[in-house]
């Protein structure tokens, strides 16, 4: 390799997945010689990459995790997840110092973004209904991106579906938008094959593909996407309808339960907090961040919930030392 910037690149790339090198097979990826290999070493901790030598016939290179943060060599898959990840945590960030670090963070790797990558993340941006960014759900982060440029560029989309009990279907869809709820990602879109709109969870979709088939944007049967996707949710037989009575004031309880959780005030220090979720753990994790008395109105799963939680928790606590 002539040009010595793109060798060193290429050195980077490799050695960031901290795995250990053979020098032989390094300097033989690189087609160069063990000399030239040893000189581009030195100026990777020069700028301050932590590489690790071992000599002898068996030796090689690895790089370890350092004390200092060195410039990072990202693919552009890479490049958009760790936007999407940050515009999230932007969104759900607890405190003013949270938002402040995580918006400057973001803003770095926009700013440095290519123009292709960037139309990506604001696709992702522009085309999802936040309705609560809390605990979402890890998902593909290019998938999402996927997903965004086709509700964008109004394009037919298909990808692998698979059901509750683990049935997979392909399915074909005009996308419409994505919807950001509780712990999970939605996809609103109308199913080619159904001919009906549809809501799809995107953690159960798999090979998101754009068809390059345009279509007309179809009237959406409700407000916004938001609530398409919250009326679809209660009307689930798996789901639980959640009323618990609260002993604190109604802001302090909206603080903690954001947005997904409709918060009702019972007088100046109680509430009433109402929710449709299908996983307990969601209430419990926001009753015990509360941290006041409470009453569980409905339903009693979630009682039974409480108590099998509480059992767990005191069973580990046994025996410890006070």
């Amino acid at each position: 390799m002539a040009n010595t910037s793109g060798r060193m690149l290429r050195l980077l790339s490799l050695l960031q997945n901290h795995r250990f090198w053979p020098g032989e097979e390094l300097s033989g990826r690189l087609e160069v010689s063990s000399r030239t290999l040893r000189r581009d070493i030195d100026r990777l901790r020069e700028l301050g990459y932590p590489v690790d030598a071992t000599r002898g016939v068996a030796g090689g290179y690895q790089l370890r995790s350092g004390s200092a943060l060195p410039p990072l060599l990202l693919d552009d898959d890479e490049a958009v997840a760790i936007a999407v990840g940050l515009r999230s945590a932007a969104a759900g960030s607890i405190g003013e110092t949270g938002d402040q670090v995580t918006i400057r963070a973001l803003t770095k790797i926009v700013q440095v973004m290519p123009p292709r990558l960037r139309k990506r993340v604001a696709a992702l941006q522009d085309y999802t209904v936040p309705v609560s960014a809390r605990h979402v759900t890890p998902v593909d982060a290019v998938a999402l991106t996927i997903i965004a440029q086709c509700c964008r560029d109004s394009e037919r989309l298909t990808f692998t579906h698979t059901k509750t009990g683990g049935e997979s279907a392909e399915r074909r869809v005009e996308p419409h938008r994505l919807v950001s709820l509780g712990q999970r990602w939605y996809l609103v879109a109308w199913d080619l094959d159904r001919c009906d709109w549809r809501s799809f969870r995107v953690d159960r979709v798999t090979g998101p593909a754009p068809t390059g088939v345009r279509f007309r944007s179809r009237e959406l049967p409700a407000a916004d996407a938001a609530e398409f996707v919250q009326r679809g949710l209660s009307t689930l037989s798996q789901q639980h309808r959640i009323e618990v009575e609260i002993q604190a004031p109604a802001e302090q309880i909206r603080r903690v339960a954001g947005h997904w959780a409709t918060i009702t005030p019972a007088g100046e220090t109680s509430c009433v907090m109402t929710m449709t979720v299908d996983d307990l753990g969601w209430p419990a994790l926001i009753l015990a961040a509360a941290g006041a008395e409470f009453r569980v109105r409905t339903p009693t799963a979630l009682i039974h919930y409480l108590r099998d939680t509480a059992a767990l928790f005191v069973r580990a606590t046994d025996g410890s030392v006070a």
